[in-house]
């Protein structure tokens, strides 16, 4: 009906200078409109708005206005309605639209009214629903608006005043009611919009401002002012922070696992019926082949899908993205529509002007709106990739805390981190084109569907060139797909290598193995760079291939349509719509790469994070610490514990029962399972059999102690609220009370990653006293006086861990080696093989004469001091008294000489006796309570330190990257390579632009008569230049590829270098998360991100500035309206204002001029302008977009330089300054008035050192904490440059020769032991430079022969990363412990000459006996340690 009386009143709307809608029109579908969306919208409104409850706003003058107002809209509505029923009584009768209309305008206001109410009890501050409504209404009012003034105007006396009242009222009051949605409710009551004082504005935005994203413009106008900072920032929304967006994917991805669960044990179920009816409960009826049948169908059961849990995780916000992008789609096709009727408006002389310029204004209006809507989509995109991010990062985070020992051997550190670094951002990065998946084919099949309406059949002839296009795209897929997979394991090891050298970085120095090392790294990144070059050639084809389909697509079609029929001529209104749906074409086609990439991408990612996710975890319910009644705090029954559920068994027939408030001692040989035990009561290890009971809260002090980087005093806390009295008291019975004195800051001092500027000792007091400030009700202590002096394990036993201590009444279970202590404990675990051999009280096990009294005996005879002159000396000095701990000394020695002295053995017991005499008045009880000492001044009361921080925080650029980055990575890739790819670049867009052009051209021959005469060459003409677009396109496309390989390399080995080369002291101060991250995720970005963001900025650069360069060529006026433009664009890019704003101006005015100049001028080059305007739209869209992403991802490239440029050590060999081969052959060391300090501006830790030491010579060096002992190693190594003085090694100054000369003369023992992944000979010798025989004799002299023997690979065995898989027990208790003890006892009985060093000086220097003599600082320290 509607087009029947569009075609009889089409003079009246169209072909007239005053055009005009129906009456009917009027009265119906433009009052309806409105009313039809709001009925339509909501039902869905009020079901999200129940869902989406954000609290209750109180009623305000704004919203009663509203109200009212809507009230006053119903009635002026239905007054229209009572008074057709007037009419109707006074038999004057009117059309059902007078009935009708009113009444659904009335209903709806009433609607609009309740959504008021509704909207503000469910805590909406804005309404689009209503804002739309509204805005409707007043678009649709605007016709009436004007029809009725004209009607007035041209009647002297109005035919219906009331009427004509009541519409003008509805129309203020609909306008009015527009205004006033634009302003915005308060915000709920007890949101935390009120209590967040930096709360983003973006959660109290207006609808109007989210669309246009005018909530942004006061950050905009900071940065403008000043660079952003972290301050800067407003705070995230909530329902974007790790709080919400973790928990809801963990519980998603919980039921999911519990699906496929369920599916799994229903389907064994089924399959163990089929089993047979006959078949007994435990199927031993079941013959081999079913039963193999039945595992292989186990084997096959379905995997819980983490693509389902991300989806309903995230999916309902990202599908309002999606119906944006939708919307955004659809729309995009109606300016090729409207650029048909602009075409045959041109074609009628006599068509009035303003039809024209509506045309125009309804393209500017559909691009602009077309824009809006691609950023709303933009916007739902990035916010969902975000969350997607998060919530991934700490999905891994967290399973990465609780899988299970073997899923740890299958996971390293390196897959862990690019699983939280890259395979995460991958699927960020895939949010932004995901809707491409369906957004393409949708797009490509309007496209073809409105071609095949202007060009028919012969659009077929594109559509096989696509079809074509699919299996060689499938093919490169799925190829990608397996390199993706390859490079992904390659990154992996080359990560967790790297994880480990960073972590070893100390020992690689101090042994000259960095070159191994490094060529091991670069071994790895050959085979990364190799597949990476093979997937860019791959990508680089599909480029090639995507790009140059729409013009195939075009070329094929054209070709077709002008050739198959003499009568079809390729006319302008054919030839720019059939360009302008090419054009339209091209995007998802160039796009299709990218997506395809991305997706093959995303699926590796998928699948190594499902993988990684679907490992088993260690089972929580397999200690049950439920509290009961027993008076047992810690029980284990018929406990069998592995390592690994396909492991032997490391623990069987483990039954302990601990009672309350008990100390238990758990003791043994190396290797025997004392650690295994403490982890199996963690819960750390699989649970084979038996059953573990725990009542209470547990502490653990491991064996090698865990320090964060923060304050010492953090360390301690915790998290746990500071008390100061308990403070005190925890730092007193830990001994850390002198170490604060020591410490530049005490308490507030900053500790270094991993306790890098705390001794080992230090280290584990720390952890201790964390333990002991926790208040736990059950104690588990790994051995953690092994690490600290004879005389401080005294006092923490004393006052911590014995029966007079700060835990006296809690359970403490304590693995120990010290046998001094054995007599003061409640009861004693003796383990063998993993066994319990023992259990009882100390008296009771030396009666039993068993394992635990051979223990003793073979730990015992280890603890005689052997320099004769020494124990004549302390028995001679019977003036002296014996402190407490004079049996506890040396007790951890591992020495397995056969001869001992008898004398010795009988001083010792004398010492023993007199140490343990009640009657010696001399003997001090160390025994107090900390209540009953004086405290030292609290640290709070102590005047504030200026302390420097150690770890400095990360410094980060302000402002707009500069353009040195831009060009460090163009030299990466090379200068020429660079300009030689911006001019391919540039002339593929030249040929597009001249393939346009000559099609302009060719229609003109429809004018001319001549399109059969010229058909040939014409035909030939566009296709060599769509060929040659297609060549530049892959020499572009791979030349792009050999360029980012390049720059990869150069970007990885100038860093990898310079890290080799970097002084120690970067390592101490840099945590080591940094410079992984410079290996992971910067790395990542210059390898896979960067480059694509270049290819596409690229590309749309050089649209973008070809087609301005064509507009203004044709249309110069242009140019008056697009360099103010092109200022403004680049003054907001400058000023980092990302929003949508000068993309609309520019694009969309720029459109809006160009049919202004169509409309003007009405020939074929302007439409070429305007088709272009049109596309350059999309490419200025994409621009913006690609120019921001290029400047995220250079900062890679700045992020790597800037630690490829950090100050180097001395150079590894310096050629004329090389000693001679044999050196040193004598050994002699000679300290020439030597100062060091650490860093530049710190003080000197060695102050004016001045010895010889001849060659042969046995020197022992002590000295209080901090006295300056390493600091001496360390300059011999010269891990610390002098700051004054020389070091000479038989006549060689060591500050001329290169680090590796001397490194490698040279060896050491370090304090931690520090193993690589590879094999145990590799770790060894890296080199390879000594035989068999010569290793097997370090590992007998280091007692691991054994041990290495048992093993089925021998030297070839397997170290896992870290050397996991060799426990502490076996490297730590023997390497470590060996050199420790033997050090002592060096430095006490067999040392030529004792150094002892104090505050970084010399202060005694004499043989050992002499030095006991003078009773000086030497004999105190022996005194203190039980030796005097």
């Amino acid at each position: 009906m509607l087009v029947l009386l569009f075609s009889q009143d089409s003079n009246f709307t169209k072909h007239t200078n005053l055009p005009d809608f129906p009456a009917c029109f009027q009265l119906s579908v433009l009052p309806w409109a409105p009313c039809i969306f709001l009925w339509l919208t909501s039902p869905f409104y009020i079901f999200y708005l129940k869902r989406n409850n954000r609290g209750y706003i109180m009623m305000s003058i704004l919203n009663r206005i509203k109200t009212v107002l809507g009230l006053i809209l119903w009635i002026v509505c239905w007054t229209d309605l009572f008074s057709s029923f007037h009419e109707m009584s006074q038999n004057q009768l009117k059309p059902p639209v007078y009935f009708v209309t009113p009444l659904v305008l009335g209903m709806t206001m009433l609607l609009a009214t309740f959504l008021i109410q509704f909207e503000r009890l469910k805590g909406v501050q804005s309404s689009g629903v209503l804002f739309i409504f509204w805005t409707i209404s007043v678009l649709c009012a605007i016709v009436p608006f004007r029809s009725k003034i004209m009607n007035a105007s041209q009647a002297e006396v109005s035919s219906d005043k009331l009427r004509f009242t009541m519409f003008y009222i509805y129309f203020g009051l609909t306008l009015l009611q527009l205004i006033l949605s634009c302003f915005n409710e308060k915000p709920p009551l007890f949101s935390s919009v009120v209590t967040d004082p930096n709360v983003c504005p973006e959660t109290t935005a207006g609808f109007l401002s989210k669309m246009t994203f005018w909530w942004f413009t006061c950050m905009a106008i900071k940065g403008y002012k000043s660079p952003l900072e972290n301050k800067d920032l407003w705070s995230l929304n909530k329902h974007d922070s790790s709080e919400l967006v973790v928990p809801n994917l963990l519980n998603e991805w919980e039921v999911e696992k519990s699906k496929a669960q369920s599916e799994q044990s229903v389907k064994e179920q089924a399959a163990f019926r089929k089993a047979g009816p006959g078949a007994e409960p435990n199927h031993v009826s079941v013959s081999p082949e079913e039963e193999e049948v039945l595992l292989s169908k186990r084997k096959e059961a379905r995997q819980p899908s983490f693509l389902r849990a991300l989806l309903r995780a995230f999916g309902p916000y990202f599908l309002i993205g999606s119906a944006f992008k939708l919307l955004q789609d659809l729309i995009t096709f109606v300016n090729p529509q409207l650029l048909r009727m602009l075409i045959d408006f041109t074609k009628q002389p006599q068509a009035p002007s303003w039809w024209g310029y509506s045309l125009a204004f309804l393209m500017f209006s559909a691009s602009l709106l077309q824009t809006l809507i691609l950023h709303q989509h933009f916007q739902y995109c990035f916010v969902t990739g975000m969350r997607l991010r998060s919530g991934i990062i700490g999905a891994i985070y967290r399973k990465s805390l609780v899988i299970t020992n073997e899923a740890k051997r299958s996971s390293t550190v390196g897959e862990v981190v690019n699983l939280m670094s890259v395979d995460a951002q991958r699927f960020m990065d895939l949010t932004t084109f995901l809707n491409m998946l369906w957004s393409a084919p949708l797009q490509i099949v309007l496209a073809l569907f409105f071609l095949w309406q202007n060009l028919g059949p012969s659009v077929l002839a594109g559509l096989a060139v696509m079809v074509l296009l699919i299996p060689f795209n499938a093919f490169i897929a799925m190829k990608t797909r397996s390199y993706q997979v390859e490079q992904m394991k390659y990154k992996d090891e080359r990560i967790k290598l790297m994880n480990e050298i960073l972590n070893g970085i100390k020992v690689l120095k101090l042994y000259a193995w960095e070159t191994s090392f490094q060529q091991k790294i670069l071994q790895i990144r050959q085979k990364e760079l190799h597949v990476l070059r093979k997937t860019a050639y791959l990508s680089a084809l599909s480029t090639m291939a995507w790009t140059s389909a729409p013009f195939l697509v075009a070329l094929t079609t054209f070709a077709v349509f002008v050739t198959v029929d003499e009568n079809n001529v390729l006319d302008a209104e054919k030839a720019f719509v059939s360009l302008s749906l090419f054009n339209i074409l091209r995007f998802p086609l160039n796009m299709l790469p990218q997506v395809i990439s991305s997706i093959v991408q995303a699926s590796v990612s998928l699948k190594r994070i499902q993988g990684f996710l679907s490992h088993d975890e260690l089972d929580p319910e397999s200690v049950d610490r439920r509290n009961n009644t027993s008076e047992y705090a810690v029980s284990v029954v018929n406990g069998k514990f592995s390592w690994a559920k396909q492991d032997q068994a490391a623990l069987d027939n483990i039954n302990v029962m601990v009672p309350q408030g008990s100390l238990l001692a758990v003791v043994g040989h190396v290797g025997c399972g004392k650690t295994s035990l403490v982890c199996a009561l963690l819960g750390e290890m699989e649970k084979l059999e038996g059953q573990i009971s725990i009542q209470g809260s547990v502490a653990y002090v491991p064996q090698q102690a865990w320090i964060q980087n923060a304050t010492l005093r953090d360390n301690i806390l915790f998290g746990r609220p500071y008390a100061e009295q308990k403070y005190r008291c925890v730092l007193e019975a830990c001994a850390l009370t002198p170490d604060l004195e020591v410490l530049p800051g005490g308490d507030q001092t900053e500790i270094g990653e991993k306790g890098i500027n705390l001794s080992g000792g230090q280290r584990q007091r720390v952890s201790l006293a964390r333990a002991l400030y926790s208040e736990a009700d059950v104690y588990l202590l790994d051995d953690p006086l092994s690490a600290v002096d004879a005389h401080v394990a005294k006092h923490i036993f004393d006052n911590v861990i014995g029966p007079e201590g700060a835990l006296k009444g809690k359970t403490r279970i304590l693995v120990t080696h010290g046998i001094s202590f054995l007599p003061q404990v409640h009861n004693i675990l003796v383990l063998v093989e993993g066994r319990v051999s023992e259990m009882g009280s100390y008296q009771d096990l030396l009666k039993q004469n068993g394992a635990f009294a051979e223990f003793l005996r073979n730990y015992s005879l280890e603890d005689i001091i052997e320099d004769d002159e020494v124990t004549d000396l302390l028995v001679d000095d019977e003036e002296e008294e014996f402190p407490d701990d004079a049996l506890s000394n040396h007790t951890d020695m591992v020495d397995n000489e056969p001869i001992v002295n008898e004398a010795r053995r009988q001083f010792m017991r004398q010492m023993s006796i007199m140490s343990n005499d009640p009657e010696n008045p001399k003997k001090m009880s160390r025994r107090r309570r900390c209540s009953e000492r004086r405290h030292p001044e609290s640290p709070s009361e102590k005047k504030e330190l200026k302390v420097e921080k150690l770890i400095q925080a990360e410094t980060t650029e302000t402002g707009r990257v500069k353009l040195k980055v831009y060009w460090e990575y163009a030299k990466a890739v090379g200068p020429l390579l660079s300009l030689f790819i911006c001019v391919l670049y540039g002339c593929q867009s030249a040929t597009s632009i001249g393939a346009n052009v000559w099609l302009s051209e060719w229609t003109n021959d429809a004018l001319l008569n001549r399109t059969q005469d010229r058909v040939h060459m014409r035909v030939g003409v566009y296709a060599a230049l769509g060929i040659s677009q297609g060549v530049l396109v892959m020499f572009s496309s791979f030349t792009l590829a050999l360029g980012k390989i390049q720059a990869a390399r150069k970007l990885h080995q100038t860093l990898l270098d310079n890290k080799f080369h970097t002084p120690q002291s970067f390592f101490d101060t840099t945590p080591i998360g940094r410079i992984i991250n410079r290996f992971s995720k910067d790395i990542y970005v210059i390898d896979e991100v960067l480059p694509s963001t270049v290819l596409m900025f690229l590309g749309t650069f050089f649209a973008s500035l070809s087609t301005m360069i064509v507009i203004i060529f044709s249309t110069p006026i242009f140019a008056l309206v697009i360099v103010p433009l092109m200022l403004l664009y680049w003054w907001v890019q400058v000023n980092r204002n990302k929003s949508a704003n000068s993309l609309i101006q520019h694009a969309n005015v720029c459109c809006c001029c160009c049919c202004c100049c169509v409309l003007l001028c009405r020939s074929r080059i302007e439409f070429i302008c305007l088709l272009l305007n049109m596309d350059v739209t999309m490419s200025l869209n994409w621009m913006v977009r690609m120019t921001s992403d290029l400047e995220s991802n250079i900062v890679a490239v700045e992020r790597v330089k800037e630690y490829s440029e950090t100050a180097t050590e001395a150079p590894w060999i310096v050629k004329d300054k090389q000693p001679p081969p044999d050196w040193p052959p004598k050994g002699n060391v000679e300290f020439i008035d030597y100062s060091v300090r650490y860093r530049e501006g710190l003080d000197l830790v060695l102050r004016n050192i001045s010895l010889e030491v001849k060659g042969g010579e046995k020197i022992g060096i002590v000295g209080r904490t901090g006295a300056g002992k390493s600091s001496m190693t360390l300059c011999l190594f010269r891990l610390l440059e002098a700051a004054d003085g020389e070091i000479v090694i038989d006549e060689v100054k060591i500050s001329e020769i290169g680090l590796h000369d001397l490194r490698s003369k040279l060896t050491i023992i370090p304090q931690e032991p520090v193993l690589f992944s590879g094999t145990l000979r590799m770790n060894l010798d890296p080199f390879e430079k000594y035989s068999d025989e010569e290793v097997w004799k370090v590992l007998e002299l280091s007692h691991l022969k054994k041990f290495v023997s048992n093993q089925p690979s021998k030297l070839e065995l397997e170290c896992s990363e870290g050397g996991e898989n060799l426990r502490i027990a076996t490297l730590y208790l023997t390497i470590q412990r060996k050199s420790q003890n033997c050090e002592i006892k060096s430095m006490l009985f067999s040392c030529d000459r004792v150094l002892v060093l104090d505050k970084g000086k010399i202060a005694e220097f004499n043989t050992p006996t002499n030095l006991l003599a003078q009773k000086g600082i030497f004999y105190g320290m022996a005194k203190d340690a039980g030796l005097a």
